[in-house]
């Protein structure tokens, strides 16, 4: 990978009381590239994102973003993040929560409007934008979720299950999207235990029981376990084959 990780995470445990729900983990991502990962719901992959956006703090190791070490509110500026409980005000309309969420990344006015309309027609809710997101089904409120996410044209996109209850159609408009935001140098993290969608990473780590159990391209993880699928490659890894 060519330059600087634009993230490093650096032997990063967690625990909540007695409970370990990582352990050890230790990662680079590089500009330019989508990284997956991959793992079961409770493997600790929304606990790995939550610290990079500085949500949560390691038990021990450190979170490095852009060469500093997270938490840091400047860097939050520099990435956008979807979460998977979608974080809403539903009793406002889908621009009113746009224009809330642009003016916390300091955008106003003109450019503001602009972003507004650019991200919605990404995320194919242009004619809603004027509905209330009470009135919102489960997968638009996903979308208004990631449009929200990129208004501000972060460098690092950290996205948790972000597809979830999105057709497949606009699932696959979605990904093209994200391969747009690739070939302009965004970085992405995104969370999933779809496999298929595993595919479409450049590079992935499998995580499960908090630990990271491999790292590399979908086709390295295949070619090292004489797998088909990334689903077999993943049971291999996790000593169930």
């Amino acid at each position: 990978m060519a330059g600087d990780p634009i993230v490093s995470i650096r032997n990063v445990s967690k625990s909540f009381g007695k409970q370990q729900v990582l352990q050890n983990i230790n990662l680079d991502i590089y500009p330019g590239e989508i990284f997956g990962l991959l793992g079961p719901s409770g493997a600790g992959k929304t606990t790995v994102v939550r610290q990079l956006v500085g949500l949560e703090l390691p038990t021990e190791g450190e979170n490095w973003l852009f060469n500093e070490e997270m938490p840091s509110l400047k860097l939050v500026e520099k990435a956008g993040y979807m979460a998977q409980a979608d974080a809403l005000y539903q009793e406002l309309s889908a621009r009113d929560n746009l224009e809330f969420f642009g003016a916390l990344y300091g955008l106003k006015g003109k450019r503001l409007k602009e972003r507004i309309e650019a991200v919605m027609e990404i995320v194919q809710l242009s004619g809603d934008l004027n509905k209330l997101v009470t009135n919102y089904s489960g997968g638009m409120k996903r979308r208004l979720s990631l449009a929200a996410a990129l208004l501000h044209e972060p460098e690092l996109l950290i996205l948790d299950e972000p597809t979830v209850g999105i057709d497949p159609v606009l699932r696959k408009s979605i990904w093209e999207r994200f391969y747009d935001l690739k070939a302009q140098g965004t970085a992405l993290i995104v969370t999933t235990h779809v496999m298929d969608e595993a595919e479409k990473c450049d590079r992935l780590g499998m995580i499960r029981n908090g630990r990271l159990i491999a790292v590399g391209t979908p086709q390295e993880l295949k070619e090292h376990t004489s797998s088909d699928t990334i689903e077999q490659a993943f049971l291999v890894y996790g000593g169930a084959e």
